[in-house]
């Protein structure tokens, strides 16, 4: 841009950025990172989940998810916790806790009272429906 001063008709040029392609840039990879994060993080947790015949999708509204795999890790919708904070994990997720499903979703090679542990929790919590999760056999 030239710019008259007034003074023996000199001008100066003085250049400023255009930001605004920087910033859509910017903007735009971090609405990628956040929509790509929580796909990252589902896509790390590798739980086998036994087969089952029957079998009905729970509504994942009022659902909440524990996961453990099969090095025995526990997850609460996707957050890691430790076993001894799993109880007030789940007293912070359940709030009213009759109108919400837990849904456990252990691996094939999981020991039954690491299941049994959870499902023990949510029956102290006063869960209103419990399930374990399956993956559908194709016929």
């Amino acid at each position: 841009m030239n710019v008259d001063t007034g003074k023996g008709g000199r001008r100066k040029t003085f250049a400023e950025p255009n930001l605004v392609p920087l910033i859509d840039v910017s903007l735009i990879l971090v609405i990628i990172f956040m929509v790509l994060t929580p796909i990252l993080v589902h896509h790390q947790l590798t739980v086998k989940l036994p087969h089952a015949v029957s079998g009905e999708a729970a509504a994942s509204d009022t659902a909440v998810t524990v996961q453990i795999t099969k090095a025995g890790a526990v997850t609460v919708e996707g957050t890691a916790v430790r076993w001894e904070n799993l109880e007030r994990e789940l007293t912070l997720r359940l709030p009213k806790s009759a109108g919400k499903t837990l849904l456990v979703q252990a691996d094939r090679g999981v020991a039954v009272e690491r299941v049994v542990t959870v499902l023990d929790i949510a029956k102290r919590l006063g869960v209103g429906k419990l399930g374990v999760g399956v993956t559908p056999d194709e016929k």
